[in-house]
Parts: C-alpha cells; structure tokens; sequence
C-alpha cells in the first residue's frame, strides 16, 4: 500500500512540473539599440497545448512592443516555458 502511494505520489509530481529556458537575444546584457531600457514591458505569447500550434499568432518583436506601448526598444528576450501538457513561447521587450 506504502509503495502505491509513493507511486502515485511520484507520478504527481512528474505530472505538474514543468521547466523554464529565457534569454536574451544578443549577448548577455547587451541592448539591442541604444536606447535606455525604461520602465515598460510588452510580451507577446502564445500557448501550445499537446505540440499542436492553431491558429496564427503573432510572436514578434512589433506585436510585443505594440502590447507594452513601446516606441523605443532597447532588449528583447525570448522565453520558452514547458509544461507537461502545453508549452508557452514568449517575445518580451523593454524600453519607453
């Protein structure tokens, strides 16, 4: 009974982890422009669930600036979080 419900306890946890990979897309610490990075942040995401992509979502650099009300961009970052059932794919801008 002890070993099943250790089982079951494993098989949890390994059911809702996930993990995370982020990054800059140029060096580490280096601005994409020379621009200030400011205090705005856009993302644009978009979540797969089973590895089917539907639809057309827009993942770019434009779109992320547009829903943070950026005009001047200084970083970019791409973030990709999995889960075990979906996984989420991120474009993050700073700037003012």
């Amino acid at each position: 009974m002890k070993l099943i419900r250790n089982l079951t306890f494993l098989g949890m946890i390994a059911f809702l982890s996930s993990c995370s990979v982020s990054g800059p897309l140029t060096a580490p610490k280096a601005l994409v422009t020379k621009n200030a990075v400011g205090s705005k942040v856009g993302k644009a995401e978009r979540k797969i669930w089973l590895g089917i992509w539907l639809g057309n979502t827009d993942l770019s650099i434009t779109k992320a600036a547009k829903n943070g009300k950026i005009t001047k961009i200084a970083t970019v970052d791409a973030e990709i979080e999995g889960g075990f059932l979906s996984t989420t794919y991120r474009t993050i801008v700073t700037g003012e």
